[in-house]
């Protein structure tokens, strides 16, 4: 993965995307938010500070997903009423980016796709609904009303808009996992499967106090 290198427009201080094509970035000297249109950055606000977080992953963490090597280039926050989870963007050798979402020590690895058809509106789905996807049937398990709580690193796309969203998590009979992501019209359909911590074989993890 090769590192574009460019100077805050906000600070002057040197900015390295981690990932060749992100489009947002925050700078961890002032915390503006970056955005790139081509060879141009542009700064649209400033980062809020991320709450404290236990997971052990972080940027530049290095793992595998099915015989293919990825590492970690940015992270968005959440937060619902029953606590916080994280979605790190990662980014896989041959150039495709996916998500690894870390909420309480389980883990799902899923990637954008197109829909196949139209999917329900946010006052219109229901737990339990069955959706027919890329060959296979979900059901909606939850509903997750979150709050949008800050970035760091490389991300595909501007988070400006985003506060208060709604995701549907769905699951298959053998382990496949989903994700209907209503913060963007039409929402945004995500597939993958859960995974566990050891299957990732993640290396660069963070080091706790006593571990």
């Amino acid at each position: 993965m090769t590192a574009q290198n460019a100077l805050c427009p906000g600070c002057g201080a040197p900015l390295s995307f981690l990932w060749s094509s992100a489009v947002q970035t925050a700078c961890p000297y002032c915390h503006a938010i970056i955005v790139r249109h081509d060879v141009d950055l542009e700064k649209i606000g400033t980062v809020a500070d991320l709450p404290p977080d236990a997971s052990p992953i972080q940027l530049r963490t290095e793992g595998i997903f099915e015989n293919r090597a990825f590492v970690v280039v940015g992270r968005i926050a959440y937060a619902w009423e029953q606590g916080r989870w994280n979605e790190w963007h990662i980014v896989f050798n041959d150039g495709r980016s996916g998500w690894l979402s870390d909420a309480q020590a389980e883990y799902a690895v899923s990637f954008l796709v197109d829909q196949p058809g139209t999917l329900p509106e946010p006052g219109a789905i229901r737990r339990g609904q069955a959706f027919a996807l890329h060959g296979a049937e979900y059901f909606a398990t939850t509903l997750t009303r979150a709050r949008y709580e800050g970035f760091e690193g490389d991300l595909p796309f501007t988070t400006q808009d985003h506060s208060t969203m709604l995701f549907a998590d769905l699951r298959t009979s053998d382990g496949r996992f989903g994700t209907i992501d209503y913060s963007e019209t039409p929402p945004l359909l995500y597939l993958g499967r859960a995974v566990g911590f050891e299957e990732l074989s993640m290396k660069g993890l963070r080091e706790f106090e006593g571990w």
